[in-house]
């Protein structure tokens, strides 16, 4: 295994950047004749095997990886000019915005090709994983409580046991997390059960989080009780949290997000980015995935509502719409 180094961010010494890094890391090849920077929402340890994979076959390319949430890619590359090869994000609406205002090249390939026709936009967007909204609770802090399989068990056993869920339900904070808006303005879209969730959580004093991964940990020990609209592929991915996490993909429906890769406009090395893409999507839609950590093609389920790739979703990132969301929002969850 290569070597990692975490390093700050120089991408560019001249003009200090402002977006916010969550963590950064080098992935020194032999020959580091290629550099490729990547800027991603997913967790370095993560995305690690499908890195590692690509520099076995391209041994010449150093990867430098920066980790961010959703909401920073956009302020990095649109807002403060930080230049990058290749976003990766769980935000796919911002992704899509990405490519409608002209910030990402069109690319086809053997690869590509591989996608069906509802995970991609405009030889553009490229989806690679298909990956569920859920619930994670904590068994410990339910007890002998039953384990809701819907929002409205949900909403049931919030509202017949608050001295047990005050202060112990987690979910996104929709004002900075990218994906948290995009799950949200989908179950606003999908359920007239969302506004009444949503201020019932905001009575019992939920807690927000930035990352799926802040969540889980916090459900594992017991801290919070239920986190809603987790990232269902990262919970399994802690298996070491097995026995003290339990995770619902709700029967009434389950949103599926898809994480897409786009290549930038202003990549410095196009080259090195299609063929980055290109593994990754080969790893993503061929069988027999050898370093593809993620659960896909997701099993079909009759619950299973998939959220399209398309100009939909640039209509709540309108900036009147996104605003009038916003403010509902926070009048119904900060009580």
């Amino acid at each position: 295994m290569r070597h990692l180094i975490l390093a700050l961010l120089t991408l560019c010494p001249s003009l200090p950047l402002a977006f916010e890094i969550e963590a950064e890391t080098t992935f020194a090849a032999e020959d580091e004749s290629r550099i490729l920077r990547i800027i991603s929402t997913t967790d370095t340890g993560v995305f690690t095997p499908i890195i590692e994979g690509f520099q076995a076959e391209n041994p010449d390319t150093t990867i430098i990886y920066t980790a961010v949430s959703s909401s920073q890619i956009n302020q990095a590359i649109v807002e403060e000019g930080a230049v990058f090869d290749v976003a990766i994000s769980s935000a796919m609406d911002l992704q899509t915005k990405l490519a409608n205002d002209g910030h990402t090249l069109q690319y086809a390939s053997d690869a590509t090709a591989l996608i069906p026709d509802w995970g991609t936009w405009r030889d553009s967007v490229f989806a690679f994983t298909q990956e569920p909204a859920a619930l994670v609770l904590s068994p410990a802090a339910l007890g002998d409580l039953p384990i809701p399989t819907s929002r409205q068990e949900l909403i049931g056993l919030l509202r017949d046991h608050p001295d047990v869920f005050a202060g112990r339900i987690a979910t996104y904070d929709v004002r900075s997390s990218g994906l948290g808006y995009l799950f949200a303005t989908q179950d606003s879209r999908t359920s007239e059960s969302f506004w009444r969730l949503t201020e019932l959580m905001g009575s019992l004093d939920v807690q927000l989080y930035c990352c799926s991964s802040d969540m889980i940990e916090d459900v594992s020990r017991g801290e919070i009780a239920i986190a809603y609209n987790v990232l269902g592929s990262y919970a399994e991915a802690r298996t070491d949290l097995a026995d003290s996490i339990v995770i619902v993909e709700p029967e009434d429906y389950t949103t599926v997000m898809l994480r897409s890769a786009v290549i930038l406009r202003d990549t410095l090395d196009r080259d090195a980015a299609e063929a980055f893409v290109d593994h990754l999507l080969t790893q993503a839609w061929q069988p027999g995935r050898s370093d593809f950590p993620f659960p896909n093609p997701l099993e079909d389920a009759p619950n299973a509502r998939p959220i399209p790739l398309g100009p939909g979703l640039l209509v709540f990132l309108d900036q009147l719409k996104r605003d009038q969301f916003l403010s509902e929002w926070q009048n119904a969850i900060l009580q």
